[in-house]
């Protein structure tokens, strides 16, 4: 082995104080940091280690040798170095190798690899830089040039330490994020009351799966009267916390005990009477609203519902909603309704409502997008054909076991459980025919 160019030695080789030049007074100087540096040496030989060694504790390092690669790496299984300076040419594993194997190890920290080589060919230093190292350094070595490429380094690792300062700032960021999603998630279906409720004679069920933390859909039924009933199913445009916070702003116009502020409701300050709006009203009054006082360009789709559990007679309004299903009592499937405008986009839009007659055993399926738009791994769409035919094989399911059906169908075809759109529905399910002020 050569020893290094410009370096003091006695002619036994062993080191001695390198020259006190300008240049390695202006290097010592740089290099005096008060951070703690770990530098490794692999050398076969002893006076090249401590070579190195003496000029890197000189540049601020605290050095630990190495005689071969594998002693090397049983070294970086026990401690991190910063900076690994190694020969190339080492009997049973030389540099290359070692280089190879430092890399294949999971290490929580980047170190910056300098292999030592007589090579100066191109292949050479392609097939170092392809098993990981950093840089070369040729033989014999000038100290200048050592101290240039370790500088090199060290700017390469303050930028990884910045980087992972920045990275855990980011995470504690997302740490709280995730945990004000998981309340807001936990706040969202906490708008569901009830995923079950009996009306008299009559019952339905809630379904509301979010494709992230939160989402955009939202179901849910009020009174009207003691005979009445409305149920709605609700799809904001768009996805996440804008979403979310939208559906929880338009669940409170549809809250129940509070007919002052339910916009499906009117209330008489003489007689103390409470009206309802006819459905087609209802939608009327929800765009004007988004347009006049939510500051928002989100829009959003309806199915809306009045439902008379005395005579069985639905009042449905469909402002781009899917097509509402009826379920006869034989299991057949009817999708009913024309399309109608989104809510939000039109200023003083017209909404039109229709009706449908249930008999005892039918029942009313109102649900979001997410259902029939649920795609397989091929990108093909569940669709409202498959959804009828999914109903007639799910005839005699009923209430939370139809919708938990539903759910596992639509997983299985989309071959996951999670959803790339929001999934949501209300089942009700038309038992009898309900008397005038007969309890729930």
């Amino acid at each position: 082995m050569r020893p290094f160019e410009g370096c003091y030695f006695a002619s036994h080789c062993y080191p001695g104080p390198f020259l006190e030049t300008d240049v390695s007074k202006r290097m010592v100087s740089e290099v005096g940091k008060p951070a703690r540096k770990r530098a490794l040496i692999v050398d076969d030989s002893r006076a090249q280690r401590l070579i190195f060694s003496r000029h890197l504790q000189g540049w601020g390092y605290e050095t630990t040798q190495a005689a071969s690669g594998q002693e090397a790496l049983e070294l970086c299984a026990r401690t991190h170095f910063d900076l690994v300076l190694s020969d190339w040419m080492m009997p049973e594993m030389n540099g290359l190798q070692f280089c190879q194997a430092f890399r294949a190890r999971q290490n929580e920290f980047y170190s910056y690899f300098i292999l030592l080589t007589s090579k100066n060919d191109k292949t050479a230093v392609a097939e170092g830089l392809n098993v990981g190292a950093d840089d070369f350094l040729t033989k014999p070595v000038s100290t200048m040039e050592l101290r240039a490429r370790i500088s090199a380094g060290e700017r390469l690792l303050d930028m990884e330490r910045e980087v992972r300062k920045a990275l855990r700032q980011l995470q504690q960021v997302h740490d709280a994020l995730e945990r004000d999603l998981q309340q807001a998630r936990k706040l969202q279906h906490a708008l569901i009351r009830e995923r079950f409720r009996e009306y008299g004679t009559s019952q339905l069920a809630l379904l509301l799966q979010s494709s992230g933390h939160v989402g955009g859909d939202l179901v849910g039924s009020f009174r009207i009267s003691d005979t009445r009933i409305a149920i709605y199913s609700i799809d904001v445009s768009g996805h996440g916390v804008a979403a979310a916070m939208l559906s929880a702003r338009i669940s409170a116009l549809f809250a129940e005990g509070a007919q002052s502020q339910n916009i499906a409701l009117t209330h008489d300050p003489l007689s103390g009477a409470t009206n309802a709006c006819a459905p087609e009203q209802v939608a009327a009054r929800m765009n004007d609203l988004m347009l006049s006082e939510m500051e928002t360009e989100t829009y959003l789709t309806l199915a809306y519902a009045d439902l008379d559990l005395a005579t069985g007679r639905a009042t449905i309004v469909q402002a781009g909603h899917p097509h509402p299903a009826v379920q006869r009592k034989s299991g057949k499937v009817e999708f009913v309704g024309d399309g109608g405008l989104p809510v939000g986009l039109i200023p003083q839009a017209s909404y039109s409502s229709f009706t449908v007659s249930l008999a005892p055993g039918d029942r009313l399926f109102l649900y979001s997008d997410g259902v029939t738009e649920c795609s397989d791994p091929a990108d093909q769409e569940f669709g409202q054909d498959r959804l009828g035919q999914m109903m007639e094989t799910l005839a005699d399911i009923r209430g939370l076991d139809f919708l938990d059906a539903l759910k596992w169908n639509l997983g299985k075809w989309a071959g996951k459980d999670d959803f790339s759109d929001d999934v949501s529905g209300v089942i009700f399910e038309f038992l009898d025919y309900a008397s005038p002020g007969a309890p729930d």
